[in-house]
């Protein structure tokens, strides 16, 4: 805008009143000063300021500190300096304005499809201050900091490319060290260059998600199951298909996941989805696949998701059998398969179970895994295992969306694993868990006998409790949160199906008195829900 030259006014002086003990700088005050003096418009477009020698006496202020002022001021546009004369209010544009109390604001335009179904995601994080029963929650207080400090110092004073975004794929020496350890703990064969270090599995099926799927695009996941990776797969657009899981009968893979659609009804898309032809659903020229015609999907899966050593929530692990039939499964439907290794390393009845990506031999299988529940969630620090095509190409992909983790973090971690403290530390912790699952259910059975049912589980660090007919799961956890008791109800799990009430309840960061203390608050809760 163009400065206007108005009738001369007198300078509002007293509007710009400073306060020498404030912590805020005498040119920031008269900044912001000036500042309410333009956008109120006191005085008008194209009016001159006082010279920087007349305005510092008048203020009694230093002629830098005006100088200060009105410098930031031309250099965001409030005001035009010009050669040899004073400088001049800007006419600006009027702008928002506040409105009264008493009005009420206009509403925000509201977010995109997508955007909504992002903010309507389920999620769990817990409270700081609750020390019992969060999910999957490690015990954080028996981590070797002072190792892991004194790691991180030693790569900070010389990280050299540590400091950059370079290597958007991983720092290489985490992800050799990476891949010796799957082989040796999980059976996983892999080369380093098929590793993906991200900030965590969560943003490992974020990623997936958009990389594998399109819109309308089946995928069939556990019921009940993590609702973590369900968000991921439905703000891409998927439709889900649960495949049934329980204690006594494992996966039901003979299951068809195909919903019963009357032949009257005609399908409709849902919120991502959209209409396909035979020769869309063709795409991947797999005749083997099911069609129904031009207003209907197909819903052999494009992608299976799966928690094999440690069922999430549940615990249990898949047997051979199921193993087996559900990389037949994937090679059927030409599907692809996210084996997410919840809490793999922890098993405390025999060694733990080989990777189910340890048996494929198609390149179908997407390993992901996390450093959260070996070490402590906020390293924000997991990996995945990809096929070497896609691993290839995954370098752009990463830099566009910016799900790649600090280099200098992933350079400790590798010292961590190669100087042989993960390894120790897990051998510790696997112990310590074992006595503190023990004493846990040891517990929950004497005090809570005619009001939960322990699953018999043998892994992971969480067990699922089944309430007694006629008890509420959310009333119990929203109770339990009063008395500052972390526990997640079951029924959230499942999405498609009738749930079952229960609670999932992580005991691996309590002690023994903080477990007593614990499940003495949450049996409070309970009689509180049963009035």
């Amino acid at each position: 805008m163009r400065p206007l030259h108005p009738k001369p006014q007198a300078f509002p002086l007293d509007m710009l009143a400073v306060n020498r003990s404030s912590p805020e700088h005498l040119s920031r005050q008269l900044y912001h000063g000036l500042v309410a003096i333009i956008r109120n418009r006191t005085l008008a477009p194209g009016s001159e300021l006082p010279s920087t020698r007349a305005l510092a006496a008048e203020l009694g202020l230093g002629r830098n500190t005006i100088v200060s002022a009105y410098d930031q001021l031309v250099t965001e546009g409030y005001l035009a300096n010009r050669q040899g004369a004073r400088p001049v209010i800007v006419d600006l544009p009027d702008g928002p304005r506040e409105s009264p109390p008493e009005a009420h604001p206009e509403p925000l335009r509201a977010p995109s499809r997508r955007g909504e179904a992002l903010l309507s995601q389920p999620c769990h994080h817990g409270t700081p201050g609750r020390f019992a029963f969060h999910p999957g929650m490690p015990d954080a207080a028996s981590f070797p900091f002072g190792v892991w400090g004194r790691l991180v110092a030693r790569r900070a004073s010389h990280g050299e490319t540590l400091f950059g975004t370079y290597e958007v794929t991983g720092h290489p020496a985490l992800k050799d060290a990476i891949a010796g350890y799957l082989y040796s703990a999980r059976g996983v064969r892999c080369r380093p260059e098929q590793i993906v270090i991200t900030t965590g599995a969560q943003a490992a099926f974020d990623l997936l998600a958009r990389l594998l799927l399109d819109p309308g695009d089946t995928v069939w996941m556990e019921e009940p199951g993590y609702y973590g990776a369900k968000a991921a797969f439905t703000v891409a657009g998927a439709r889900i298909l649960p495949i049934p899981v329980d204690q006594e009968r494992g996966w039901r893979l003979e299951h068809d996941p195909e919903p019963k659609v009357s032949e009257s009804k005609k399908w409709e898309p849902a919120f991502g989805e959209r209409s396909c032809s035979n020769k869309e659903l063709d795409r991947d020229g797999d005749s083997t696949k099911r069609r129904r015609g031009l207003d209907a999907p197909d819903f052999s899966p494009r992608l299976i998701y799966v928690t094999p050593a440690c069922q999430h929530p549940l615990g249990i692990t898949m047997r051979m059998e199921e193993r087996l039939r559900l990389l037949d499964i994937a090679e059927t439907a030409n599907s692809w398969v996210i084996e997410d290794d919840f809490d793999g390393e922890y098993r405390f009845q025999g060694r733990p179970v080989p990777a189910i990506q340890s048996m494929d031999r198609a390149g179908r299988v997407i390993y992901v895994g996390t450093f959260a529940k070996l070490l402590f969630p906020a390293l924000r620090l997991g990996f995945m295992v990809l096929p070497p095509d896609m691993a290839e190409r995954i370098a752009n992909a990463l830099s566009t969306t910016g799900q790649f983790a600090p280099l200098l973090l992933q350079a400790a971690l590798a010292d961590f694993i190669t100087e042989g403290h993960m390894s120790r530390h897990l051998k510790r912790m696997r112990r310590i868990y074992a006595q503190r699952r023990q004493l846990f259910r040891e517990i929950v059975a004497e005090r809570l006998r005619d009001e939960i049912t322990l699953s018999p589980a043998e892994a992971g660090i969480q067990v699922v409790g089944y309430l007694k007919p006629g008890i509420d799961d959310i009333k119990v956890s929203q109770a339990a949160a009063r008395r500052a008791i972390n526990v997640s109800p079951l029924s959230k799990y499942f999405q498609n199906t009738a749930a079952t009430q229960g609670l999932v309840l992580g005991y691996a960061a309590c002690d023994a008195a903080q477990t007593r203390e614990g499940v003495e608050r949450l049996a409070a809760a309970i009689r509180e829900t049963l009035g």
